[in-house]
């Protein structure tokens, strides 16, 4: 005999209800952030029907079991990273001639030291990027290690595909490594033309230690290492619209930086951890550094993500803004930082540094779009200057600190660089880089707008709400 229908619904209804305040229960054990913790108790709690499904993708959960898996799984690697460090790296490309007492906490947060007689320069957009990186793999004789976060099955995603597959043809080991969420398009056509040819391929969250809810896990880094002795590290993904080609968003502003030296070794680190973590097959590379006779850069690879045992990413940036005497100049497509960064923008500002951080003026993530707004009120009058790129869509991921430190890389500045996602930055002290890095980003300012704080304050009420409620999901953003 069955229920009558409105007994039923309240059944379901109190179901629900009790699994909201179970799940908010375990938000407030187990989430990343006091914020998260707060922002998913009371969505669970008022709204459990519509926030249950996304807390079990997004949720709270710090995925203990994966970061213990994948801790283990790289004890040899950080022994060997201590061996290159001690060894391989001898003195005369190990640490600075100059030493930086405040940069010894991010040596420690990289678990390397800075590199010295490295080459190193700036790649200014997708068609420079991708030119380079196309020719060293065309140059390997040995090995090519990959790494991309979204590939497609475009132009420039076949071209890529093929110069691998001409390495390959060639005798040279290939190795590529991408993300299964971040590549969800790309055809298993595309990957099986690689293995065929005896390209060894492997997606980052569906290898021998992926967790099922490991959504929040994403590996953002973009990497390329040829023979060891060359890297590229930086915002590009393969796809046709970092080149430009994509209507709606072009043109592309992006950087990418060339790594010729013992640095480069350092980048294939943080890819054989990727790797190894995903991957059964073994990968035997040179750890022999090659000294650039000419090469003047003191170059730092810092490799972030949630299976570190503290913030590392987070505290990196927070780190730097600290360190900033003159300047702090921020780059990103995406800000939505936590209050501890907005409040050490504040400092730096109250200090007399020159804080400013540009943004894009054009949008391709909306709620993150949306979030940003929210962060006016808290940045500009307190002297933090925001800026808008008006000259195509913006996605470099760049850092300038005063006149002798700059980083590029692969971080965003939002709680999920900072916080869920696998990222990369490589830091240049002292040397040409950043000089290199100021130019640039003067130009880049030179085609942009700056944001009164009565963008938001003459904005409608509906996009004013709508601003501020997109700001509460920053944990998950």
């Amino acid at each position: 005999m069955s229920l009558p229908f409105a007994p039923l619904v309240g059944i379901l209804f109190g179901l629900v209800q009790a699994l909201g305040v179970l799940a908010a229960v375990e938000a407030i054990f187990k989430a990343r952030t006091p914020q998260g913790a707060v922002a998913w108790s009371i969505s669970l709690i008022c709204l459990p029907a519509l926030s249950l499904p996304f807390y079990l993708v997004f949720g709270g959960r710090k995925f203990h079991g994966y970061v213990a898996r994948r801790r283990e799984s790289l004890e040899p690697l950080h022994a060997l990273a201590d061996q290159v460090r001690k060894r391989e790296l001898s003195p005369n490309v190990r640490g600075l001639d100059d030493p930086d007492e405040s940069l010894l906490a991010v040596e420690r947060l990289a678990r390397m030291p800075f590199t010295r007689k490295n080459s190193a320069h700036l790649l200014i957009n997708g068609d420079a990027t991708f030119a380079a990186i196309l020719e060293a793999i065309a140059e390997a004789n040995d090995y090519v290690l990959a790494q991309f976060y979204i590939i497609h099955d475009d132009g420039l995603g076949r071209r890529f595909r093929d110069a691998l597959l001409a390495a390959r043809g060639r005798g040279v080991r290939v190795y590529l490594l991408h993300d299964s969420i971040g590549s969800h398009g790309l055809p298993s056509a595309y990957l099986k033309s690689l293995r065929s040819a005896g390209v060894n391929v492997a997606a980052f969250g569906m290898g021998r230690r992926a967790h099922r809810f490991q959504i929040n896990f994403r590996n953002h880094r973009k990497i390329v290492v040829v023979d060891g002795r060359t890297a590229f590290v930086g915002g590009h993904n393969v796809g046709d619209e970092y080149l430009g080609l994509d209507p709606a968003l072009s043109p592309w502003r992006d950087t990418h930086v060339a790594i010729e030296g013992p640095a480069a070794l350092c980048v294939q680190h943080a890819f054989l951890e990727d790797w190894n973590a995903m991957s059964n097959q073994e990968v035997t590379v040179t750890w022999t550094p090659t000294e650039m006779r000419e090469g003047h850069e003191n170059i730092l690879i810092v490799p972030t993500g949630p299976a570190d045992e503290l913030d590392s990413c987070a505290l990196l940036f927070t780190h730097l803004i600290n360190r900033a005497k003159r300047r702090i100049w921020i780059v990103s497509p995406y800000f939505v930082p936590d209050d501890g960064v907005i409040c050490a923008l504040q400092l730096a500002a109250l200090r007399g540094v020159d804080v400013r951080i540009l943004l894009p003026a054009r949008a391709d993530h909306r709620l993150v779009y949306l979030a940003s707004f929210a962060c006016l009120e808290d940045t500009i009058p307190y002297g933090i200057r925001v800026f808008r790129y008006t000259s195509g869509f913006l996605h470099q991921k760049v850092v300038l600190v005063d006149d002798d430190l700059a980083g590029v890389g692969t971080a965003n500045f939002d709680n999920r660089s900072f916080r869920l996602n696998f990222e990369i930055t490589a830091l240049f002290f002292q040397g040409t880089m950043p000089g290199a890095v100021r130019d640039m980003l003067a130009l880049d300012f030179e085609r942009a707008r700056e944001s009164r704080l009565d963008e938001i304050q003459e904005r409608p009420l509906w996009f004013r709400a709508a601003s501020r409620a997109a700001n509460l999901a920053a944990p998950v953003l």
